[in-house]
């Protein structure tokens, strides 16, 4: 099965139907009996790493356990997406632009842009920008034209308070929601919201029942920071965070790692052997058998409901 297929499925029932028929010469005549049967399957993307951070390679399968609610599933597909060239990447760039962290706004536009250059295959690949303080704004949509995104983010201008919860919470279900492959969310931003009117737990558990990746840099701006919420938000989706200075080259070596991270992912998926459609929020671990080598992926998702 083709894994952009597989990653599409991820957290819905799929429903098989075989029709039999008792007499092939009868076709027609009598009534077709259906065999109708659900299947619930989990994918998960995740990175492997080695106590360095480095990318570990050349891993299979047989390499990893998988655990739903502490109970072990078997792995039915595997890939190792750093050789998978078809499976698409959808990036929401999210830009704190409050008035906090206006002075980083430069350094944030320079390596979006280098950023956007490294990583965007044209034809394949999408991104759009959107910028947060008092107000969350669509500052461009999705594009494969990575100059069109880097004249988008010479329109940034500092604004005021920080709607960052909002910001996840609008970009998960307005614009990641309906796209299909690997669904990632780089948000830039000191962490501190101070006017969203969605809670941070709903942000969080819309990005986990639609399998996105959140990745966190925390800028350090003028007045608080909140780094441990941006944390939570990478460990909960299974992505990172980074916390540079006021420098560029910190900013960058973040930017550098986050793309090093999505050029090598593997992606498993499994039959859950649950078969109850309660809506309730399972946990997911997935272990390395190799000794040193360390699994980032989201922490559960959400059953099918119904």
């Amino acid at each position: 099965m083709p894994v952009k297929f597989l990653i599409a499925w991820s957290g819905f029932v799929i429903f098989m139907a075989v029709g039999l028929n008792r007499n092939p010469e009868a076709r027609g005549q009598e009534p077709q009996t259906t065999i109708r049967t659900e299947v619930s399957l989990v994918n998960l993307i995740f990175s492997a790493v080695d106590s360095k951070n480095r990318f570990v390679p050349e891993l299979k399968a047989d390499d990893f356990l998988v655990f739903e609610d502490h109970q072990p599933q078997k792995i039915e597909y595997f890939s190792d997406l750093s050789k998978e060239k078809s499976v698409p990447l959808t990036i929401a760039l999210l830009i704190d632009t409050s008035g906090s962290v206006k002075d980083k706004l430069a350094y944030e536009k320079i390596t979006a842009e280098e950023f956007f250059r490294k990583v965007l295959r044209k034809g394949r690949d999408l991104a759009l920008i959107i910028q947060f303080d008092s107000e969350v704004n669509l500052v461009h949509d999705f594009t494969d034209d990575v100059d069109r995104l880097i004249g988008a983010l010479d329109s940034l201008e500092a604004g005021n308070s920080t709607s960052l919860y909002d910001a996840i919470y609008l970009a998960v279900e307005e614009k990641l929601s309906p796209e299909t492959g690997r669904k990632v969310i780089v948000v830039i931003t000191d962490g501190e919201d101070t006017s969203s009117k969605v809670r941070k737990e709903a942000a969080t558990e819309s990005a986990q029942k639609k399998d996105v990746i959140i990745y966190g840099i925390g800028v350090r701006g003028d007045f608080g920071v909140n780094f441990g919420v941006l944390k939570k938000f990478a460990e909960e989706t299974g992505g990172s965070f980074f916390s540079p200075k006021a420098k560029l080259e910190e900013m960058r070596a973040a930017f550098r790692a986050i793309n090093e991270e999505l050029q090598g992912q593997y992606s498993l998926a499994y039959i859950s052997t649950n078969k109850r459609r309660d809506g309730s929020f399972r946990t997911v671990e997935v272990r390395s058998k190799q000794s040193g080598v360390r699994v980032r992926t989201r922490k559960g998702y959400y059953a099918a409901k119904g």
